[in-house]
């Protein structure tokens, strides 16, 4: 007999494949369509069993609902069934896939598929909250998954340097739905919006669009996050995901014009930047491809944890002997928030998946691995194919090569290094490329920033460099660790961290160890056991008081002074929030609420052309005039249109705070005025 579980109201529901949720809730009738919403409010909140790969919700005494799930995925319309006699075009299925969360790569199984070399399954992504690992990734920003169809293993250059009708009609369409959901805001944007959003999507895909596809379904997801009040809800981050995909979608519509201007002016044929390559980088790929790397020396870094809505996990971080940064990952969904922090900080202990090695992720960020075939991605991750080979080897300490290498870049290359990854798509991005490597000083907490939030700040070369933990989360051992390194200033380590960006410098920190030269008389000093290999694995591994050496001059109670050689320049912050307000703002109450707000436009406007930002008021003026310039009848009635001007205004103010960001970023690394940097 199939064992029953019970679930709390409104959870553990099944994912659901982005088509099905298009298809069932364009079966609706339109008047249905207007209740969609309020039904899936309140089917959220009924009871859900689960009897093997079946989920069974009980709508009413008389009406149930079964979602068949095999592998905990709904991959089809005849999956989800309705006891009701409107059904299949009921409410209630159309209600159940919008409850549903999307299933994404890491939830669908390839079945009866053996990869070859050159396209190996990869692990469970750790891409997401727009800033790695780390720091809640989100796997829905990954390349979309499932059976491999005709599109799938179709080449990326099957349609040469030029579109077919088919996908210049699949862009438009996925622009255009992009567009409804943006005008109509977070409010606005329900379920019908939502599910035009993925149909739009998976039409993309199906023509081989497979990073814009991936892009909008990770704005649906983001979209729910924020109308359902999740914890894990990041406006920033749904912000971003809305600016790629119209990004992304915008580029496309320009390459037709051009490729098109370029077919009626054969001069212009070899113009830099509008070749295949570009087409090719902007269609995206189905899944990773991993190439032969051949032997590797690999030498454990550290390992992090990964935790987000839906997974949990490590990911360990190694460099081989040229200096290339590598990872391997242990990331499994789960089911319960609650277990989440145990899965990720129990996954360090569990074996490394690469050959046959025989240490644990922990183990190997401080030992090494001889490997024999083995497989590498764009972006770092190794793969772990039945022909890999591989044994466990010795470690080496961050202070000898090839390790050492990685200090050696002055801080503000590795600033520009990482902001000039972050523009480019996540599976392209060079592994580590977000990662800094520093020398510092601990100075201790003390306020710091605009906010005057204390913050532990150390000194790095002269500059002020506030480190933050990479995870909030109380289960993971970030904050522990800083509150404990924040009683020793004086304390001269190593880091590892991934790039903040933010006016004044700031990393959020992933591992420390010893630096070359040893502590001198007086000072205080990490003393680590021998088996931690003077490192930490600040998310994984707790520092006791007795790992830390307190200097003579150590004192925990005295304010921290921060010295004027590492003070940097004072001025003004740029106004680049004012910006950044209206352009979150456009995201949260649509096209509507922003044309409500031409006070606080105008006063952003002034501020923007006082800190000599002229380019930035010029696009909030433009955004504020789109967004309030609506078509309207003759009665005065606000007519619909495709929202192509207020689109286009918003994405140029969004790109724009998003390069400034950079620039004061830069800038505050460069020890440069705020203001300066930005204009």
């Amino acid at each position: 007999m199939t064992e029953q579980q019970s679930a709390p109201a409104g959870g553990a529901w099944p994912a659901v494949r982005p088509e099905v949720v298009a298809e069932v809730v364009a079966g609706l009738s339109a008047r249905l369509q207007k209740r969609l919403d309020g039904a899936a409010a309140k089917l959220a909140e009924r009871p859900v069993r689960r009897d093997g790969d079946e989920w069974l919700i009980e709508v009413d005494e008389e009406t149930s609902l079964v979602l068949h799930a095999p592998g905990g995925v709904v991959r089809g319309q005849a999956d989800v069934r309705c006891g009701c006699l409107l059904a299949p075009a009921c409410v209630h299925r159309a209600a159940a896939v919008t409850v549903c969360r999307i299933a994404d790569a890491d939830t669908e199984p390839e079945p009866d598929t053996e990869p070859g070399p050159d396209t190996e399954p990869e692990p469970a992504s750790e891409s997401g909250a727009g800033s790695g690992p780390g720091t809640a990734p989100d796997p829905v920003g990954g390349t979309p998954g499932g059976p491999r169809t005709a599109s799938d293993a179709a080449p990326d250059d099957a349609s040469g340097g030029s579109l077919t009708a088919a996908e210049q009609a699949a862009v438009h369409h996925l622009h255009r739905a992009a567009a409804a959901v943006l005008a109509a805001g977070v409010g606005g944007a329900g379920a019908v919006l939502q599910a035009e959003l993925l149909r739009a999507a998976h039409r993309a895909r199906l023509n081989g669009f497979h990073r814009p596809a991936a892009a909008a379904v990770a704005v649906v997801s983001r979209l729910r996050a924020a109308r359902s009040g999740e914890p894990d809800h990041r406006l920033a981050l749904l912000v971003a995901g809305l600016r790629e995909l119209l990004d992304l979608t915008t580029t496309l519509t320009t390459t037709l014009t051009t490729t098109v201007a370029t077919a009626l002016t054969p001069a212009r044929t070899a113009a830099p930047g509008t070749g295949h390559g570009d087409l090719a980088a902007l269609r995206g790929t189905a899944r990773q491809a991993y190439r032969e790397a051949g032997g590797l020396r690999l030498y454990g870094l550290f390992t992090e944890p990964v935790l987000t809505a839906t997974h949990a996990g490590v990911l360990t971080w190694a460099v081989d002997a040229t200096g290339v940064l590598s990872t391997v990952a242990e990331v499994m969904p789960h089911a319960d928030p609650t277990t989440a922090a145990p899965q990720a900080v129990g996954a360090g202990n569990r074996a490394v998946r690469l050959g046959d090695a025989l240490l644990s992720h922990r183990e190997f960020s401080r030992a090494g691995l001889a490997v024999q075939g083995a497989t590498r991605s764009a972006n770092g991750r190794l793969g772990a194919g039945s022909s890999v080979r591989a044994v466990r080897a010795g470690g080496v300490a961050w202070t000898a090569d090839p390790v050492a290498g990685l200090w050696t870049e002055p801080p503000p290359v590795q600033v520009e290094r990482a902001l000039a990854a972050a523009a480019l798509p996540y599976e392209g991005r060079p592994a580590g490329s977000d990662l800094l490597f520093l020398d510092v000083t601990l100075l201790g907490a003390a306020p710091h920033g605009s906010g005057g939030v204390p913050e532990l700040l150390a000194d790095c070369g002269g500059l002020v460099v506030a480190l933050r933990a990479a995870h909030d989360h109380p289960g993971l051992a970030f904050r522990g660790n800083l509150a404990l390194l924040a009683t020793t200033p004086g304390l001269r380590l190593r880091v590892i961290g991934r790039l903040e960006r933010a006016e004044h410098p700031q990393l959020r920190l992933l591992a420390v160890g010893t630096p070359p030269a040893g502590p001198e008389p007086g000072e205080p000093a990490l003393a680590l056991p021998a088996d931690r290999a003077a490192r930490v694995n600040l998310g994984l591994e707790r520092l006791q008081t007795t790992d830390l050496t307190l200097g003579a001059a150590t004192s925990t109670s005295a304010p921290v002074e921060v010295p004027s050689s590492a003070a940097g320049p004072v001025g003004p912050a740029a106004p680049a929030h004012l910006l950044a307000r209206r352009v979150e703002q456009a995201v949260t109450g649509g096209r509507q609420g922003l044309a409500l707000g031409a006070g606080a436009a105008d006063t952003g406007r002034s501020e923007l052309r006082a800190a000599g930002l002229a380019t930035g008021a010029a696009l909030l003026d433009a955004l504020r005039a789109a967004a309030a310039d609506q078509p309207r009848d003759v009665f005065g009635r606000v007519v619909a249109d495709d929202h192509a001007a207020f689109t286009s205004a918003w994405l140029a103010a969004a790109c724009y705070g998003e390069e400034l960001a950079s620039a004061l970023c830069a800038g505050g690394w460069q020890g440069q005025d705020p203001v300066k940097a930005g204009s």
